[in-house]
């Protein structure tokens, strides 16, 4: 890539503000978390995908609505439930006696932003409806494919699996998610400052614009990466299919399958972003390893030994992040 020129600089350092802002208007109502605030920019910023995950009553809903009011985009919630059917999803085709013509009625996908919320309570032939919306930005109804209004940016929140009434996401939907998020309780000082929040009356403005948004993106693509850095992302991420050749043997029985290529290009750009927020025109291995933990820990695949020992992707991450050298 080649170096940027001083007034794409000075542009990168004025539009990473407005994300600041952003940050900042969510945070009048959502108390912590602020790390799962700045990936959900990075996302944003990357037409990424989130999966967020946590136990019932930890605000993930809060937060999207938030969000979804700080930039003034078309939003939809959907609850997914055990009976929900892809055409609940997508539309379908409806009959008009009058015109003696099947017409199209469009589903809640059809907006800028779309909280799936409690994704993993319903079957696997529902959640694959999401699949060509998330990746191919557009849903077909009958013989008709409709290109979807961008941004679109699909945020998922899922239970625990080991939660009552729960199914596994396909691997194949999974891999879709840019991030996978954990949210935890909140501290003692946190949840205190939860319940004076509660006595307030706040008001979320908007902050950004599509155009913004649109702007922003180009940018976060023109962010300088070296070949150096470019060769470190391979590393880490050939380091989860064969970690024999970085002298991380004890990790090979641990792992069933590395991650995929898609998450090449997701380290790649989520680094370009993490740069981006953080004023910055080029890519440093910090801003790597900064998003590699929520990037790859849904896309590597546990054996049998590594889930028997109780042992969380996380932890392979972190042991890959301190054994590959960084330049």
């Amino acid at each position: 890539m080649e170096l940027l020129n001083q007034d794409v600089i000075e542009q990168i350092k004025n539009e990473s503000v407005r994300f600041h802002l952003l940050q900042h208007e969510v945070q009048k109502v959502i108390v912590g978390n602020e790390n799962i605030l700045s990936f959900v920019m990075i996302a944003l910023l990357c037409d990424g995908h989130i999966l967020l995950e946590g136990v019932p009553g930890v605000a993930k809903t809060t937060m999207i609505k938030a969000i979804t009011q700080a930039l003034g985009l078309h939003f939809k919630r959907i609850q997914f439930t055990p009976d929900l059917l892809p055409a609940d999803l997508i539309g379908s085709l409806i009959y008009n006696p009058k015109t003696q013509e099947f017409e199209t009625k469009k589903g809640p996908l059809f907006a800028n932003l779309i909280l799936a919320d409690e994704i993993n309570r319903t079957p696997a032939k529902v959640q694959a409806a999401l699949l060509e919306a998330m990746q191919e930005q557009q849903v077909t109804i009958g013989s008709h494919t409709f290109e979807l209004e961008k941004p679109f940016l699909v945020f998922a929140t899922q239970n625990p699996i080991e939660q009552e009434g729960t199914y596994r996401l396909p691997e194949a939907q999974v891999d879709r998610f840019m991030f996978k998020l954990l949210i935890e309780y909140l501290s003692i000082a946190q949840e205190k400052q939860l319940l004076q929040r509660a006595q307030q009356q706040v008001h979320i403005q908007q902050v950004l614009t599509k155009q913004d948004i649109f702007t922003a993106q180009e940018l976060v693509q023109k962010i300088y990466v070296d070949d150096r850095v470019m060769e470190y992302i391979v590393n880490v991420v050939f380091a989860t299919r064969n970690p024999s050749a970085f002298k991380l043997s004890q990790l090979k029985p641990l792992i069933q399958y590395g991650v995929s290529p898609r998450a090449t290009l997701g380290l790649y750009q989520a680094a370009q972003a993490h740069a981006f927020l953080k004023k910055r025109h080029f890519v440093t291995p910090d801003d790597v390893k900064a998003v590699a933990h929520p990037l790859l820990r849904h896309r590597i695949s546990l054996s049998y030994e590594a889930e028997a020992d109780n042992i969380k992707p996380d932890e392979i991450v972190t042991t890959i992040l301190q054994t590959v050298s960084a330049p």
